[in-house]
């Protein structure tokens, strides 16, 4: 078995916030964006939850976040096209990269989450004809490429300029770094021939198999054999990785909980809420000391395939447990499985602390 190889660590968080009190769990994610980038993560990465708790546009939360940062990776994982206006969501995503400079990594998914609620809000009725999965997607990389719109002779008048029309801020770097969140051999297929950059993490469809790292390495063989042509591609694997290392006692029992609460979705394929969807399959969460969970991660077949891992934050801790989690997996796990911090990562790190005490 090959061992594990990591160059690029990055995490993900679900954004969290009280009903009555946002602007205080907004903070905390944007105050753990900078905690991560002075760790030396290369990524930080935010959910996009309609109706919930947590971060309802991405575009705007990591326009926030890039003004708080300035070397680490923003990413969004991911954002569900089928409520988008491709034209406009990327007019929102080329400003973000703008403000931070071209640090934005977009992703994105087909489907619908809450659509029996959202979709007549969203689109004020008669949506269920229209396209809102792949095709939805391209449209948008298209926007960002930003062709002319109109004729050869079409331009529009501002004050102090006339112009030929296109989305604007002109931006089409961003386009390399689009990437989609795939669980089906159809969804990786879609993502190697569209050139884009692919996530996978801890639910994959169960297709041939029962088994979660069979199904997922049936997905990267797909995506990789129908890469199209020589196009430069990243993957990223996601994994629910928990270390105790530096909790205390209360706080492992909690984790325990939380991992003990999630083990019985793993033992066989679950049947998805929505109608129409395939099974699918859950890895379990990584959950012990450093040694541990290198000794997990070490046997994991998939995690030898790729070089980008993403941590994947549980829903519902805080702030304190995220800190001390990434501090326990940067210091103590990914250095064993071959990742470094940039230079300028472990300069800015040094006597770096997290909520109640110094490290």
């Amino acid at each position: 078995m090959s061992t594990p190889a990591i160059t690029s660590l990055a995490f993900l968080t679900p954004g969290n916030f009280a009903d009555d009190a946002p602007y205080t769990g907004l903070e905390e994610t944007l105050q753990l964006f900078a905690y991560g980038e002075r760790l030396g993560y290369d990524g930080a990465w935010i959910r996009q939850r309609h109706l919930e708790h947590g971060v309802g546009s991405a575009a705007v939360f990591l326009a926030a976040a890039g003004q708080r940062t300035e070397r680490i990776e923003l990413g969004t994982a991911v954002i569900p096209i089928g409520y988008e206006s491709p034209f406009r969501l990327a007019e929102d995503l080329a400003l973000a990269d703008v403000l931070s400079r071209g640090r934005l990594q977009a992703g994105f998914s087909t489907g619908m989450p809450h659509a029996e609620l959202l979709g007549d809000l969203v689109y004020d009725g008669h949506w269920r004809g229209f396209d809102l999965a792949y095709g939805r997607i391209a449209r948008l990389v298209d926007h960002l490429r930003g062709d002319y719109l109109g004729g050869p002779d079409t331009v529009i008048q501002s004050p102090g300029t006339t112009q030929r029309p296109r989305l604007q801020p002109h931006n089409p770097a961003l386009v390399e770094r689009i990437w989609y969140g795939g669980g089906s051999l159809r969804s990786v297929r879609w993502a190697a021939e569209n050139g884009h950059h692919l996530l996978t993490g801890n639910i994959v469809s169960a297709e041939g198999t029962d088994d979660f790292a069979t199904a997922q390495s049936n997905l990267l063989a797909e995506y990789r054999r129908h890469l199209a042509g020589d196009r430069s591609s990243r993957v990223a694997l996601g994994r629910v990785i928990v270390p105790l290392d530096s909790a205390d006692t209360a706080t492992r029992a909690r984790y325990r909980a939380y991992a003990a609460g999630r083990q019985a979705r793993t033992l066989k394929p679950q049947t998805p809420a929505a109608p129409g969807r395939k099974p699918v399959l859950f890895a379990p969460d990584v959950v012990g000391t450093a040694e541990q969970i290198l000794e997990q991660l070490t046997a994991d077949p998939v995690l030898a395939q790729v070089s980008e891992l993403r941590l994947e934050l549980p829903y519902e801790f805080h702030r304190a447990e995220y800190e001390q989690i990434l501090h326990d997996v940067r210091h103590l796990i990914a250095p064993e499985l071959g990742w470094r911090p940039s230079t300028q990562a472990v300069s800015e790190g040094a006597g770096e602390w997290i909520s109640g005490g110094v490290l």
